[in-house]
């Protein structure tokens, strides 16, 4: 082997080895939960939501979702959610307590029965209002329940991603390990495949679209597809906002039986 030969493939090495060691899978995922999850002091956006079935029927929904934080990144946040359509869940509204490494504080008030239940908080793998998102890919999974491991680097759709592996501590997620594509930019999830068990791939997310909110890249259009049901949900972002201002009197039991109506539209 030549000098210059031997020269190319050291630095070929050192190049490699760089990016290998440039950020480690919690490091990475840190930042993910950051920009995903934590992005300003407080979030609102009008949320349309599609489900749609195996053989192609479709239900709509449509709510408000605010976002408030309490502290920086992984810490204390509050959740609104208030529901406009479709008329049999009119009305409805859903209040989360987000507390880092213990349980969430869950509310649902129906309106039917004119009642404010407070929900289990420990089964976050649980399906939201039906969709084939659970509570816990709304509001964030404790970065601190996996171990992060990045595998590699990949280039997806013209930008470079991290691949971390993401395996739980203990057994109370429904899924033996999650892979997530994490745009080396803005640290937004591009992808996650999540598998089961015995290893098996059952579940697919993907971020459709990402713009800039009040100059902050979002997501605003993503997909959950279950792969046993068939069954998918297209969740669309629109009249979003960061910084608003959101007042904590709006996360009580009394503005679930009646939000005010010019902080829910």
């Amino acid at each position: 082997m030549t000098r210059r030969v031997f020269l190319y493939f050291t630095l070929l090495f050192f190049a490699f080895s760089a990016v290998a060691c440039a950020a480690t899978g919690e490091e990475v995922m840190k930042k993910y939960e950051a920009a995903y999850y934590y992005p300003s002091s407080d979030f609102k956006a009008r949320v349309t939501m599609k489900l749609v079935a195996r053989n192609g029927q479709e239900r709509l929904r449509e709510m408000t979702m605010i976002r408030k934080n309490y502290g920086g990144t992984g810490g204390e946040q509050k959740y609104f959610v208030y529901f406009f359509q479709p008329a049999d869940v009119q009305g409805t509204a859903f209040m989360v307590y987000k507390h880092p490494a213990k349980d969430d504080d869950r509310w649902l008030f129906v309106p039917a029965i004119n009642m404010v239940k407070r929900l289990a908080s420990q089964d976050n793998r649980s399906s939201f209002v039906g969709s084939d998102f659970t509570y816990e890919d709304v509001s964030g999974r404790d970065i601190g329940a996996d171990t992060h491991t990045v595998l590699n680097e990949e280039v997806v759709k013209g930008n470079t991603t991290y691949v971390v592996k993401s395996v739980p501590n203990a057994a109370d997620a429904d899924y033996s390990h999650k892979l997530s594509w994490i745009d080396a930019k803005t640290y937004l999830p591009v992808k996650e495949e999540y598998y089961d068990k015995k290893g098996a791939l059952y579940k697919v997310f993907t971020a459709d679209e990402v713009k800039e909110v009040n100059g902050m890249p979002t997501v605003t259009k993503r997909t959950m597809k279950n792969l046993l049901s068939g069954h998918t949900t297209e969740v669309v972002f629109t009249k979003a906002g960061y910084g608003i201002g959101v007042e904590d009197s709006l996360f009580t039991e009394r503005y679930l039986k009646q939000p005010p109506k010019k902080k829910i539209e």
